[in-house]
């Protein structure tokens, strides 16, 4: 019989009954693997743009945002493993938690919270900083999913109305920080999960309607807005530094790039390791390389819609594909400000940019998700279930 090689389907037999081996042979192999390849590509972008950004902070290590980066990254592998091993019961018990903690948190950061570029949106500790509502997002995809599920089951549970608090409770909060743009994505998020629960299309309709409203409010309310939104508009008529320097850096990149570490135009981007790291990618490696890094997330996204849809359940069906549409609704964020085709967000590029909170609460919020899609008796259709015998044969 011929030996398994390590590191190949092989290293755990289809008759391993063991947590690591269900989870192996249950879980989506492909999603899997273009995570870890996002994760590769974010550590190896984060040595290439480590060095501009220490020396224009002045720190003394030009590898110390790499290194930490790769300390981050490890944190990331081992909580989306650990999470996708979770049962549905769990994977909504530990949503429940964590939303509440992460609630607490941003109570508290008008009081104790770090100040940065005018928003108090960190708690930090240790020389860490922590942003509570990069993990509250995925807690709050999960809970509305419930209560949609919920409500929909006709006994009496107000599982719409307790949606909307949850929501609103979470939004007002962001607001308060301010953080427009993860108010914005939530709201995609939240409107993504009310329409795939089946609701009126009517209401989807008014809760658009509200939603473009409350969006437009926030030019009159938040003077930093109105201040993107104009440099946006008017970019002859006011400071676009940034943007404007990861134009060029994009367009320097031209097909193939200036090769690794070559970048030059990125020492002139503030951001370069964090909000703007497309740029350096498009920089470095060139036009081929930023159309795979959009096609591996338009491919996570996808595949986990159409794994989504093909669930039984309605609740674990809304609450992957509203994982899996935050995850994509994120990074199209992000690549869009890159591209100057909206205005500023500080949004990070999933598992690319720089920053612990945006890297673990990604491998929280894909955690959950392959946890939802993974392989169980029942949980997909009978010729899903039929085709897919062999997982638990």
């Amino acid at each position: 019989m011929k030996a398994a090689t390590p590191g190949t389907h092989h290293a755990f037999a289809r008759s391993d009954r063991s947590r690591i081996g269900v989870w192996w042979w249950t879980v989506d192999h492909w999603i899997l693997g273009v995570v870890g390849l996002l994760i590769a590509i974010g550590v190896a972008m984060s040595f290439a743009s480590s060095p501009a950004a220490a020396s224009r902070m002045n720190v003394g290590d030009p590898f110390h945002f790499a290194v930490r980066q790769c300390v981050f990254a490890a944190g990331a592998a081992v909580i989306l493993i650990a999470v996708s091993m979770l049962d549905v019961k769990n994977v909504r018990r530990s949503a429940f938690f964590i939303w509440l903690i992460a609630i607490a948190v941003m109570v508290a950061l008008p009081f104790f919270g770090h100040n940065a570029k005018g928003a108090t949106r960190w708690l930090e500790f240790g020389g860490f900083t922590l942003q509570p509502s990069e993990f509250m997002k995925p807690a709050l995809i999960i809970l509305v999913a419930w209560m949609f599920s919920e409500g929909q089951k006709g006994q009496g549970v107000p599982g719409v109305s307790i949606a909307f608090v949850l929501y609103f409770i979470s939004v007002g909060l962001l607001l308060i920080q301010p953080d427009i743009g993860q108010t914005v994505l939530i709201t995609i998020a939240f409107g993504a999960a009310f329409w795939m629960a089946g609701v009126p299309l009517s209401w989807v309709m008014l809760l658009g309607g509200a939603a473009i409203a409350g969006l437009s409010s926030t030019y009159f309310l938040f003077p930093h807005v109105a201040s993107r939104v104009d440099r946006f508009l008017s970019p002859d008529k006011a400071d676009t530094h940034q943007v404007d320097r990861a134009a060029e850096a994009i367009a320097a990149g031209r097909l193939i790039g200036r090769g690794p570490g070559e970048g030059v135009l990125k020492r002139a981007i503030p951001d370069a390791h964090t909000d703007f790291i497309y740029s350096v990618a498009a920089e470095e490696y060139g036009l081929i390389f930023s159309l795979l890094l959009i096609s591996l997330f338009g491919f996570i996204v996808v595949r986990g819609l159409y794994k989504s849809m093909k669930l039984n359940d309605p609740f674990e069906q809304v609450a992957a594909a509203g994982l899996f549409v935050l995850v994509g609704q994120q990074a199209f964020i992000n690549v869009a400000v890159n591209l100057d085709l909206i205005p500023t967000k500080g949004m990070t590029l999933p598992f690319i940019s720089y920053g612990g909170s945006s890297m673990l609460a990604m491998g929280l919020t894909l955690g959950m998700a392959l946890a939802l899609t993974r392989r169980r008796p029942g949980a997909y259709t009978p010729s899903e279930a039929i085709a897919k015998a062999g997982a638990f044969a």
